[in-house]
């Protein structure tokens, strides 16, 4: 964890467009497979006991939320799997903390490939420019925007562009996990 107000060495050089971003825990352990199993193996069950300590993260914090989604999935993706492990999340925690709840407010409108494997500058260009927000439904308001895992913050980044070019007037990111990069680590993976 750094100091608060310190910026890490893997974050873009002008910064992100969401306002913050907060995971539950580190990505790692008995976490991960559970991630896991939500992700890849069906177990869909497994969204609301993990929805669980985000919704008391998200209590916890002074932030003012008009509405929550999650990140999409492209539909070919979707289709695939069956079911958005990110919706999966996102709703019995906006159930649980009383706020509205709006997958549509956020559509994935380009199919892009999976982020594993990509550098922190490859997941950017990979994600940006492929989301759209309605600005119906966003103008003006306070969004999170929930995922399962943030690595690089690409993906919720990418989505917080889509959100504000909508009007959306601040935007925060919410992840069960987050993977940790030490400074080697992102100055070899840039």
């Amino acid at each position: 964890m750094l100091p608060q107000g310190q910026v890490c060495l893997g974050c873009p050089p002008g910064g992100y467009r969401f306002h913050a971003l907060r995971a539950w825990a580190e990505y790692g352990g008995p976490l991960r497979g559970a991630i896991h199993r939500l992700k890849y193996k069906g177990d869909m069950a497994l969204g609301e006991s993990l929805a669980r300590p985000m919704a008391a993260l998200l209590c916890s914090l002074d932030w003012t939320i008009d509405l929550v989604c999650p990140v999409p999935m492209g539909v070919a993706r979707q289709q695939q799997r069956g079911y958005n492990q990110a919706a999966l999340l996102a709703l019995p925690l906006a159930l649980i903390c009383g706020l509205p709840y709006r997958p549509g407010a956020l559509r994935k409108v380009r199919q892009t490939r999976t982020q594993v494997g990509l550098s922190r500058s490859a997941r950017r260009q990979n994600v940006a420019g492929a989301f759209q927000a309605d600005p119906r439904s966003v103008q003006g308001k306070k969004i999170l925007v929930v995922d399962d895992v943030a690595t690089s913050g690409a993906t919720l980044d990418a989505c917080a562009a889509a959100l504000r070019s909508a009007g959306a007037q601040v935007v925060y990111g919410m992840t069960l996990a987050r993977a940790v990069y030490l400074p080697e680590q992102a100055a070899a993976n840039p």
